[in-house]
């Protein structure tokens, strides 16, 4: 069973999205955006439905226009996790979602024009207890940094972040979060190294536009995975041109691979060879497939021989081990055996028995507590 993680996080400072807390002593929030029509209310709400279903703490919204504005309020009163609005230039836009119930803003100050159109949507943030989301991006620089860095680097992201944060600084207001996103690795980890020494407030994690499901998933957990070893990081969103459902499952699997959040069966798996007793590959695409809807934390190991078998399976909740027969260990020690045949629908059983124990042991707990 995995122990405790070894890594130290950076302190930063609380914040709440509606009821998720962000920094602090807070879980690492898991969150994606939609991709459907923002006006398409059905479909919107089966989007995020489907992200709930699949864990996440937060979803944004793009919110483009009023129209959009006025959809978002109708999506919001739908669904249970906490919304993010994403609002460009309009500054009208974000004080009407403010209006409609919106969890926190994703809007630059600086890029929504006078200091009185800053200052209404910041009090009305101030008023209904909204937090904002500053987010820069490589691509989306101001010009007079692209002129005077004469491409993105590190740097440039870093100053036209403090040029937002300053905005709400002067207007007392330190109830933000901040993203510095880059589709290049090494420009995105210097750019959040450089800002975690600067600010105390939480950090919002992502390489944008990583690319497509594979592509995407590496980029997003060499990056992530860096940041996040040092400590950095409040909350994270990969970035993948992919069903937004992936974006959480990828998530997860980052934080559970870091011992920073369980959530859902971690397996433990051989690549398989020919010493194999029993199809791994056929066998773990089944399984994986079959219990994706628990969100209960076990170890799960999977593997093919008695080479390396019996010492993984041993320090797993349930362990399986190639044999003739096939040996099944539960909490380190020897279960049962099993043939080949029904293979899945036996470990499926176990993973599930087990699972239903552990929820009534937790609640046990709880109750004698």
């Amino acid at each position: 069973m995995q122990c405790e993680s070894p890594i130290k996080r950076r302190v930063s400072r609380k914040i709440w999205v509606g009821s998720v807390p962000v920094g602090g002593d807070a879980p690492i929030a898991v969150q994606s955006m939609t991709n459907s029509d923002t006006n398409d209310v059905a479909a919107t709400v089966a989007q995020i439905r489907r992200l709930e279903d699949a864990g996440a703490d937060i979803v944004r919204v793009s919110v483009p226009d009023m129209d959009a504005a006025e959809a978002f309020g109708r999506i919001k009163q739908q669904v249970r996790v906490p919304l993010v609005a994403d609002i460009h230039f309009d500054y009208q836009i974000a004080l009407r979602v403010a209006e409609l119930g919106v969890d926190c803003l994703r809007i630059n100050p600086g890029n929504i024009g006078r200091e009185d159109r800053v200052r209404a949507v910041v009090e009305a943030a101030r008023d209904k207890g909204i937090p904002i989301r500053i987010g820069v991006n490589a691509g989306s620089l101001e010009k007079d940094l692209q002129k005077k860095y004469g491409e993105p680097t590190p740097e440039a992201l870093v100053e036209s972040a403090l040029r937002h944060v300053e905005h709400l600084d002067r207007l007392n207001f330190p109830n933000f979060k901040v993203s510095v996103k880059a589709s290049d690795v090494f420009m995105a980890v210097a750019a959040y190294r450089l800002l975690a020494k600067q600010i105390e407030q939480p950090l919002h994690l992502g390489i944008t536009e990583a690319g497509g499901l594979r592509s995407g998933t590496v980029k997003s957990a060499v990056g992530i995975g860096m940041l996040l070893a040092e400590g950095i990081g409040d909350t994270i969103r990969i970035s993948l041109a992919a069903d937004p459902v992936e974006e959480i499952k990828v998530g997860y699997d980052i934080l559970k691979s870091l011992r920073l959040r369980s959530r859902g069966i971690n397996f433990i798996a051989c690549p398989s060879c020919s010493r194999q007793n029993f199809d791994v590959v056929k066998t773990m695409n089944e399984l994986e497939q079959r219990v994706e809807d628990l969100l209960v934390p076990l170890d799960v190991a999977v593997i093919g021989c008695v080479v390396n078998g019996p010492g993984e399976a041993k320090e797993a909740h349930i362990g399986l081990t190639g044999g003739a027969p096939n040996l099944i260990y539960i909490d380190g020690k020897p279960a049962l055996k099993l043939g080949n045949e029904n293979l899945v629908d036996e470990l499926e059983k176990l993973i599930r028995q087990k699972a239903a124990d552990k929820v009534a042991a937790d609640a046990a707990v709880i109750v004698r507590s």
